[in-house]
């Protein structure tokens, strides 16, 4: 069978609701409760109450469904044999662990669905096996670390999705070896501290989304590697300032960046930030108008576009008055020194002058 017509009877078989047709083939029987479909090498076990990975699965299966079942732990090779699977969905079925060499013999996998779980950690080895994956979701599970060892040999990664879990960071190293890959998920998790070294080896990145964490500090120089960035994502962290050094460090054509939904301290420093920022050529605010102030408490809610000449007038006026104040301090000491000098000089000729000849 082509391409275009496996991708087309993919389409049927992940949207209908019925079986296209069920089939034994050479390679065997079609597990029960299972669906197979004909010539696809489609197997659909979606929600059939499996609390194992069933055995027996055709060797030439293609995509096999799995989720919405009970399978609690994912085994030592459980997927043995199905060395023509290329797209595999476990979502939604309790998996709460994933042992060593669980992925044993997918060498050929290029999707792999692990979304809706309940896993915390992944084994050191996870990635030993999926030298192949081009897309990896763990998207809503409780995963609060990921060790760079994990993910190390997902040399074809392009799309790699962490969002809605407990990460509190993602320390240098973690994507190291993920060196294709161009989408990069992490909103809702939460992590404080975007560091240094985080996306080192990451030149082909597109699109990092790292909004509702709790971000205060993006170190310096932690977005200088990404090349090839073209959305960044913070909006709904805790940031209250920026350096403008952490933003031109990003060598890129063009990147489009999203702030809003930050505890804002607005001040004049914060105005030259982001005004430096939007005289960059290749960088956007994209919604630079919905960033909006929480302190000094009188600018709570307001738009930093809109009171940006008012912060730097303010200051401006304070800093005039100092200066004022502190000039007239001078001057008054000045004319009061040159006062004294005055007086004390008449007081000295007026002493030599009484004073009987020797």
């Amino acid at each position: 069978m082509n391409i275009l017509s496996r991708f087309l009877l993919l389409i049927l078989a992940l949207h209908s609701p019925w079986p296209l047709a069920s089939f034994v083939d050479g390679s065997g029987v079609c597990p029960h409760p299972c669906v197979c479909y004909e010539h696809a090498d489609l197997v659909d076990c979606h929600d059939r109450r499996f609390e194992h990975v069933p055995r027996g699965l055709p060797h030439s299966t293609w995509l096999l469904k799995l989720g919405g079942n009970n399978l609690s732990v994912i085994g030592t090779q459980a997927f043995a044999g199905l060395w023509s699977l290329r797209v595999l969905v476990l979502t939604s079925s309790n998996i709460q662990q994933i042992q060593p060499q669980a992925f044993f013999s997918l060498s050929f996998l290029e999707k792999l669905d692990l979304s809706w779980n309940q896993l915390t950690t992944l084994p050191v080895d996870f990635s030993s096996s999926l030298s192949s994956l081009k897309e990896l979701r763990l998207e809503h599970n409780d995963l609060n670390h990921v060790s760079g060892h994990s993910l190390e040999y997902l040399d074809n990664m392009e799309k790699l999705d962490l969002s809605y879990n407990q990460l509190w960071s993602v320390g240098p190293g973690v994507f190291r070896g993920l060196s294709r890959l161009r989408q990069l998920y992490l909103h809702n998790n939460r992590v404080t501290v975007v560091q240094r070294g985080s996306f080192d080896m990451l030149p082909g990145l597109e699109v990092l989304q790292m909004s509702n964490n709790n971000i205060s500090q993006v170190d310096t120089d932690a977005l200088a590697p990404l090349h090839s960035l073209a959305v960044l994502h913070l909006e709904g962290n805790n940031l209250h300032h920026l350096k403008f050094k952490t933003f031109i460090s990003l060598h890129t054509t063009s990147t489009h960046i999203l702030l809003s939904g930050n505890p804002w301290s607005c001040d004049c420093e914060l105005h030259r930030v982001f005004s430096k920022i939007l005289h960059v050529r290749h960088l956007h605010i994209d919604d630079y108008h919905n960033v909006t102030c929480r302190d000094p408490p009188p600018l709570a809610g307001a738009s930093l576009a809109q009171v940006n000449s008012q912060l730097c007038l303010a200051e401006t006026a304070t800093v005039l008055v100092i200066t004022g104040t502190v000039l007239v301090t001078v001057v008054a000491a000045l004319v009061m020194a040159e006062r004294n000098r005055k007086r004390n000089g008449g007081k000295n000729w007026d002493s030599e002058s009484q004073s009987p000849p020797s």
